[in-house]
């Protein structure tokens, strides 16, 4: 299990990014939050097996069809458990 802080910048608010994340996000069994910043990025904890994670943080890079993804930052931290996926 890791945790991962995540920043995706670009055209990723008002486009579904939130709910196409925590979608995805259980869809790969994965917990934690997203929410949108004031400065129009969004902001991801996710928790979760390594392989998940990897395929989620990948999912990122793209986001939703009507996303447009110019960067992402990726942290690793010490997980804290969870059970589920959030939107903030």
């Amino acid at each position: 299990m890791k945790r991962l802080k995540i920043t995706a910048e670009g055209r990723v608010q008002g486009v579904f990014f939130r709910d196409s994340t925590r979608n995805k996000a259980t869809e790969l069994g994965i917990c934690g939050f997203v929410r949108n910043q004031p400065d129009g990025k969004v902001y991801i904890e996710a928790e979760g097996e390594c392989a998940a994670l990897e395929c989620f943080s990948q999912w990122c890079h793209k986001g939703p069809k009507w996303a447009r993804v110019d960067k992402v930052e990726i942290v690793e931290c010490p997980p804290v458990g969870g059970m589920n996926f959030i939107i903030t």
